[in-house]
């Protein structure tokens, strides 16, 4: 009559069930395969073992392995507490329809199966077969995206055709003049003899991908055609161009190669000549692919100043057309602006500018629009300026350093044509490095007070002096000096527009690099130029992105809020919601950059007045992400709030938040947060054990209505983790008595709090439960006492009600066991494992009850349990019906059991198998019989 005895090992598994966490564990045997339940003999049957001498003696041990405490957090097992004849399942309970039941007046509800916590299936088919070329008709469809173009960013989202539209519309109008060049300037022409000269080469060279139709005689096509003819002609042209383009001329030395260069120049001068503009485009673009191959370096200088001659030709071909478009009936003067261009000439220069930008590929569409760079001044006045940008930030995109170098050299040398030497200044220092403006920036200082304010005002190049040295240091001893005089030029900037955005870019300088006393200084500026006639309601954005900058560099706030402008700075925020963002940017940085908690009243008062911004913008119409959003950041500020031991005065401040923060719920529960760590810290201090039970019980049980689930696990784990402390005697009004009662009503107590209490993600299936088993087991009870059974009864109901689908009470905005596992069988499983175990161990101490001759406290436990399966069991199980008869029968045994309680419990059987759900029991009546001692 053996038992085979393995070693057996809780296994736990954490997945992801319906949107939720679910941890699931399971017995195994050996660590390794899943545990099976031993054989018994057969014909041996659990609930024959009820009688005193056909109980088998069963291994002894204690309900699980490795000692007390936690031990991970669930209710471990080291023998196989009950064999598989009566696996012990819970009867589903439908709590509505019992208090129905129990209503005089009471009217069934015809509930639905349906529950909104149980797993959703969705079920997601794809049709692979039969599906159409290009077809987008499935039941999950998928969005095809196409590689952006790393040029195209370039515009910052413009389109092309559409800003050249628009171009006509843009800036102010500026009144243009030619800069003089200076007795010492190089004349191009020499410039370029010298490096043709310098910059030679004796490798092999080769023209790719062109040129077969540009040396092709007899395509020509005459002025004289008929237009079909021309169209036709055109069109040969055309399938000719696209041949030769695939062919290349290889092995060409130094010579041959500029010979054809040549070839091509005079090819377009040509083709221009005969009104085959067309072919002039293709021929520029073809030249200017030939800039980006640089695999004779030493040659490419040559190639440059080669290839940029046939871009000269063709802007000035561009150009003069254009000019000439617009000399009738009188030529333009030299110094002719926009308004002077008749429709006829700018519709033409757009068209000219609209076929480049449909180029492809970059480096040819950059230098062809370079070419006819002169011809903005057709369009508008401000076309020069507006285009300028573009096509520097468009060199950004060459990925080639010697390309892209060689390209800003051209358009400087196009600009300095066009442009004046202030607008030239500026694209310098646009487009060079920020180190190399930053490292001369004293000389750039020097050059632009050089300028004249007419061509390009100077408030616009120390802005782009700025920017610059915004992202990389001066020499340290040139830090003041540049500040002073550039702010000598900013403040005197009249528009408050122009004003702020120069002022903006330099608030970033003087947070790099100077103290508060420079940074207060500028504030005073800001705001003495930005409050006549409320300007600052027209600049929210730049002023705004001072307050970050200066959030950037000044993380103590003790210094930020020191500063005597800065809070007036805040004020000139009007507007709610800008000022909310604001407040917003400012406890995220307090939160991110705060190391330490803070207790300075400065930092305190300012936040709680910032806070109170925040809050104070909530609504009725705010949506619950903004409320949500907010209440985060107010209460970041709460968590660095600290006056260490000062409880007082912590007190204080909780109270002030309380009622500054009454609107936001999550607030409301950060503060309960911290009476609750307060609770937590104070609870140990005190010296009765009963006291210090029943307040971590109540601290969680508080915690949990306040959706604070962290701070209710840490308080009823405290709670357990003291329970094998409780003394056996206890002090009542000046006598010793036992604590087994008190001990026994606070167990009750915490098992119905453990209903609603939520696993924890990362620890077992009911692992609170199990810990509290394992101190019950632990703990050191007095002798022949029956309370450690007690408990195990009363955790069966708590069991039973774990496993329904819909608990009998919850807590609101708490997702319990219900809601995390949602009727998982595994978990379902796990909880009647549990139950059979606690019968298991009930059973052994019955059996011992029936040795020591205990006869009456048998009978009244097994009594207890009879009804305890009675309620919450499923007794349509055959094996579990014999053994609820067999408890009864062995309570009545010997006569000691209440006639009168066991006369009601038999009318209520009745009464229940009198339901249509419950009509098993009418059976089980017919085997309970009443005893009476003889």
């Amino acid at each position: 009559m053996g038992l085979r005895t393995h070693r057996l090992v809780w296994v736990t598994t954490t997945r992801a069930y319906n949107g939720r966490v679910s941890v699931t564990t399971r017995l195994q045997k050996n660590g390794r395969g899943p545990f099976f339940y031993t054989t018994w003999r057969a014909g041996l049957l659990w609930c024959c073992l009820l009688g005193e001498d056909m109980m088998p003696a069963q291994p002894t041990g204690g309900m699980h392995a490795g000692g007390g405490g936690l031990d991970g957090g669930y209710f471990e097992t080291r023998r196989l507490p009950t064999p598989s004849c009566f696996n012990r399942h819970s009867r589903v309970r439908k709590y509505e329809d019992e208090l129905q039941k129990c209503r005089l007046d009471g009217a069934s509800l015809d509930l639905s199966d349906y529950h909104p916590l149980k797993p959703i299936t969705v079920t997601d088919t794809k049709s692979q077969r039969g599906r159409r070329k290009g077809s987008t008709s499935s039941s999950s469809s998928s969005s095809s995206s196409v590689a952006p173009d790393p040029l195209s960013s370039m515009l910052d989202g413009t389109d092309p055709l559409s800003m050249f539209a628009a171009a006509s519309d843009l800036g102010r109008r500026r009144k243009e003049r030619e800069e003089e060049v200076g007795a010492d300037f190089e004349p191009w022409s020499a410039k370029r003899a010298e490096i043709l000269a310098r910059f030679t080469t004796t490798e092999r060279l080769s023209i790719g991908c062109l040129f077969f139709f540009f040396f092709s005689p007899g395509k020509v096509t005459s002025p004289t055609s008929a237009v079909s003819e021309k169209v036709r002609t055109r069109l040969e042209e055309l399938d000719d161009l696209e041949e030769g383009s695939q062919k290349e001329l290889l092995n060409l030395s130094q010579q041959d190669y500029i010979n054809r260069i040549e070839e091509l120049n005079q090819s377009l001068k040509e083709a221009w000549a005969t009104d085959q503009k067309v072919k002039a485009l293709k021929i520029v673009i073809q030249c200017s692919k030939l800039l980006s191959d640089t695999s004779v370096i030493q040659f490419y200088p040559s190639k440059f100043v080669l290839i940029t001659d046939i871009l000269d030709t063709f802007g000035r071909l561009v150009y003069e057309r254009i000019w000439s478009m617009c000399s009738d009936p009188h030529p333009l003067p030299e110094t002719f602006s926009a308004e002077d261009v008749n429709d006829t000439a700018k519709e033409t220069c757009l068209n000219w500018f609209f076929k480049i930008a449909s180029i492809r590929e970059l480096i040819p569409r950059l230098y062809v629009e370079a070419a006819i760079f002169k011809c903005n001044r057709f369009l508008s006045r401000s076309g020069i300026q507006d285009t300028l940008p573009r096509l520097t930030s468009m060199i950004r995109g060459i990925g080639d350093p010697l390309v892209a170098v060689y390209a800003r050299a051209y358009l400087c040398r196009v600009r300095e044509i066009s442009m004046n030497y202030a607008l030239l200044l500026n694209s310098v220092m646009s487009a060079f490095r920020a180190e190399f403006v930053a490292t001369r920036a004293t000389d750039f200082i020097g050059m632009i007070k050089e300028c004249d304010e007419a061509g390009f005002p100077k408030h616009l190049l120390f802005s782009s002096l700025g920017r610059s040295l915004a992202s990389a240091d001066p020499p340290e001893n040139e830090r003041l000096p540049i500040l002073n005089e550039a702010w000598k030029v900013i403040t005197k900037v009249r528009s408050p527009q122009d004003y702020i955005n120069c002022a903006d870019i330099w608030v970033e300088f003087t947070c790099r690099h100077f103290t508060k006393r420079e940074v207060n200084t500028v504030l005073a500026d800001i705001i003495k130029h930005m409050t006549p006639d409320r300007a600052f309601e027209e600049a929210y954005p730049q002023l705004q992105s001072v307050i970050r900058k200066i959030l950037t560099y000044i993380h103590d706030f003790s210094v930020l809020f020191s500063m005597e402008r800065f809070l007036p700075f805040m004020d000139m925020f009007q507007k709610d919601s800008v000022r909310v963002e604001v407040c917003r940017s400012i406890i995220d940085v307090f939160i991110k950059h705060q190391q330490e908690p803070t207790r300075d009243p400065v930092i305190l008062n300012a936040l709680l007045h910032v806070c109170k911004t925040m809050h104070d913008s909530v609504n009725a119409l705010t949506l619950e992400d903004e409320k949500r959003s907010l209440a985060l950041l107010i209460n970041g500020f709460i968590r660095m709030v600290s006056f260490g031991r000062d409880f007082e005065q912590q007190l204080s401040f909780c109270v002030e938040a309380r009622a500054t923060f009454c609107n936001l719920e999550p607030v409301i529960i950060q503060l309960i947060h911290a009476c609750a760590a307060y609770s937590f810290i104070t609870i140990p201090s005190l010296t009765s054990f009963f006291s210090r039970l029943n307040l971590y019980l109540l601290s969680g049980q508080v915690a949990l209505a306040n959706q604070c689930l962290s701070q209710a696990d840490a308080f009823l784990k405290a709670a357990v983790g003291i329970l094998p402390e409780v003394p056996r005697n206890i002090v009542i009004e000046g006598k010793q008595r036992s604590s087994e009662g008190f001990l026994l009503d606070f167990i009750c107590n915490f098992l119905s709090t453990l209903l609603v209490v939520p696993d924890h993600p990362e620890q077992g299936v009911l692992y609170l439960v199990r810990g509290l088993l394992n101190m019950v087991q632990d703990y050191t009870w007095e002798e022949n006492s029956d309370a450690k059974v007690r408990v195990y009864i009363n955790a069966i109901p708590l069991l039973a009600a774990v496993s329904q689908e819909s608990y009998l009470y919850s807590i609101p905005k708490v997702d319990s066991n219900e809601t995390l596992y949602g009727g998982d069988p595994k978990f379902i499983a796990e909880v009647n494992k549990l139950c059979e175990t606690l019968i298991g161990q009930v059973l052994d101490h019955l059996k011992g009850l029936g040795r020591d001759e205990s006869i009456r406290k048998q009978g009244s436990l097994a009594f207890a349990l009879f009804g305890c399966l009675l309620a919450h069991g499923d007794l349509r199980n055959t094996k579990l019906n014999q053994l609820a008869v067999n408890l009864w029968n062995l309570s009545h045994k010997h006569g000691y059991c209440d006639t009168r309680t066991s006369v009601r419990t038999l009318e209520h059987i009745k009464q229940q198998a009198q339901h249509s759900d419950m009509v098993h029991l009418s059976d089980m009546i017919t085997r309970l019989s009443l005893q009476s001692r003889a």
